[in-house]
């Protein structure tokens, strides 16, 4: 539907997120370096207790490239059988390896480690069903965001989500299908994530969450609603992210939520 609209490629992208576990070799500390070299810029970092997740997200060198968004799984955090589940899928892979071809393993559609057992893939699940999409899908891109406010004719999310509801499009409903800041200021929805046939090391096979769309609406701040709109530019609205929204959309990804 977008890609009709705009056929000359000229969405705007928000920002790109990565997942990963908390673990030596991988981490946000594993991922960052690639964009910290290429000019972006640490930012806050958002901390998810129920979830046992933290964030990092990333300021790019220039307005017309996304911000990135990592996240990982704090792994001493979740049960011991998940854990002994994520030891055994990492197995004897070199952390130096983990560290450098995480990213690489990802854009061939692999991950640098074997594939899990489908019982070591269900007792990550049991407790981190995010834990359980990073074994499957690695350091794959996790969703892209496009900015709604940079869309021609669409009148804001819930114009954009009516439009895309009406297309058929299953969304992310957890909390309502538009997450909305507690300043109102930022708003956010998301498709439910895609599904494949996954190849587990024991033999069997079945469909697991892979990636997902997610659209952000970034308001103009109050001190800059006197702009004309042709002034207003990207540092003129909400920056950041939401620990309430990015909750929510943490579920796209969830089984019972992918499409």
């Amino acid at each position: 539907m977008l890609t009709e609209q705009y056929p000359n490629g000229d969405l705007v992208y928000d920002h790109l997120a990565f997942r990963t576990l908390g673990v030596p070799g991988l981490g946000i500390d594993s991922l960052a370096p690639t964009f910290l070299e290429l000019g972006w810029r640490a930012r806050d970092e958002l901390r998810f207790p129920a979830k046992k997740l933290r964030a990092r997200w990333f300021a790019p060198p220039c307005p017309s490239l996304p911000r990135i968004f990592i996240s990982e799984l704090l792994v001493g955090e979740v049960d011991a059988a998940a854990r002994e589940a994520i030891a055994a899928t990492l197995g004897a892979t070199p952390r130096t390896l983990l560290a450098r071809h995480s990213l690489l393993a990802a854009a061939g559609g692999g991950t640098p480690w074997p594939a899990p057992s489908r019982a070591q893939y269900a007792a990550v699940a049991a407790k981190s069903e995010y834990g359980a999409w990073v074994l499957a899908n690695g350091a794959a891109l996790n969703h892209t965001t496009l900015s709604v406010h940079a869309m021609r004719d669409v009148a804001g999310l819930d114009d954009l989500i009516g439009r895309l509801q009406g297309a058929g499009f299953a969304l992310n409903a957890e909390g309502g299908a538009a997450k909305v800041s507690p300043d109102g200021l930022l708003r956010q929805a998301s498709t439910r994530a895609d599904a494949r046939l996954f190849s587990f090391s024991c033999g069997a096979s079945a469909l697991v969450p892979t990636s997902y769309i997610e659209f952000a609406e970034r308001l103009v701040l109050p001190e800059f609603q006197g702009l004309a709109e042709d002034q207003v530019q990207e540092h003129h609205r909400r920056e950041g992210f939401e620990v309430g929204n990015a909750d929510k959309i943490f579920e796209s990804t969830y089984s019972s939520k992918a499409a």
